[in-house]
């Protein structure tokens, strides 16, 4: 049909899966291949409803808590980390588990540990109740991590020894938030220790910056993630920045056509959580509304992949 409104839509690259994902998804999927259903999986592997239920729909059963796994079955670990304690008692109760934690976040929580063991308090940058912060608080001693959330938080942390401090921050934050935290805490604390490496993974910069380079050119973004994903919720931030409005939606059917009226270039991106298969059906929703002519945007090519756990690797 001809006579469709004309939209043009911009469809930033690097978007959706990561390899933390990835990875966490196809351990849950092999877990069910070699031990068969139910296995139990301790909080949402990842923050992505479809994929949540599609992983439900082959046999996993998911928990917020190990008390809610019974004996003599297989649990996962979920991608954002999980305190210490959790597989202590899993180990306690007998039961064998499979941790998806993403390797990012693994390597967080082992400069955590080190810098603990070098006697240093570290000033934690994060989200308050976000699961990876949780868990990263998790590995150390309690009292030896402050939780910073904001500027000016940074701000105001009085430290007992201004000398023997750390940083260390959540994998999915906004990046631009995080460097003006960073650049308080160096200025407050000339000696404060920084990570070794970005603890903001590749993965969220990546997807950042493609946002950044499509969110001017477009009159509205969409982000395809959940209300609960840190990273995606960032996207959306970094899209009105730039001063152009944002919507966070999970599935096509979310999106209400009047929010299109006025919009001749969109901007679609996807969170780190969020399968293909969602950013293709969006697309085909508006393609049935609209004259719909599709560009990709790539402002980074992303190749890495993590190996699994023992034992769960291809045959």
């Amino acid at each position: 049909m001809t006579d469709l409104p004309p939209l043009s839509i911009l469809i930033a690259a690097p978007r959706g899966f990561c390899a933390g994902v990835d990875r966490a998804i196809t351990i849950v999927e092999r877990a069910i291949e070699k031990y068969g259903p139910p296995v139990y999986v301790r909080h949402e592997i990842v923050h992505n409803k479809y994929v949540v239920d599609s992983l439900k729909a082959k046999g996993a059963v998911f928990v917020e808590e190990l008390d809610m796994v019974p004996d003599g079955v297989p649990v996962v670990f979920s991608a954002h980390g999980v305190p210490k304690a959790v597989p202590a008692k899993a180990e306690q109760r007998g039961l064998s588990y499979l941790d998806a934690t993403c390797p990012l976040v693994s390597k967080v929580h082992r400069q955590a540990e080190r810098q603990v063991q070098a006697g240093r308090h570290i000033l934690f940058i994060g989200h308050k109740g976000h699961p990876e912060v949780i868990g990263t608080f998790g590995q150390v001693p309690e009292g030896s991590m402050t939780l910073i959330e904001t500027n000016e938080d940074a701000e105001a942390f009085e430290a007992e020894d201004p000398y023997n401090l750390a940083f260390l921050t959540q994998t999915t934050l906004s990046v631009d938030d995080t460097a003006a935290m960073v650049t308080t805490l160096r200025r407050r604390f000339p000696s404060i220790i920084a990570p070794k490496g970005e603890d903001i993974c590749y993965a969220t910069s990546n997807r950042q910056a493609a946002v950044k380079a499509i969110a001017p050119r477009c009159d509205l973004m969409l982000v395809i993630g959940a209300p609960n994903s840190s990273n995606s919720l960032r996207l959306a931030e970094v899209a009105e920045r730039t001063g152009t409005p944002a919507r966070l939606i999970q599935r096509a059917d979310d999106i209400d056509l009047a929010w299109l009226d006025t919009v001749r270039t969109l901007g679609i991106t996807a969170g780190a959580s969020a399968p293909e298969v969602l950013v293709r059906e969006v697309v085909e929703r508006l393609a049935s509304r609209f004259a719909v002519t599709e560009e990709q945007v790539e402002t980074a090519r992303e190749t890495i992949a993590f190996k699994m756990p023992r034992g769960l690797e291809a045959a």
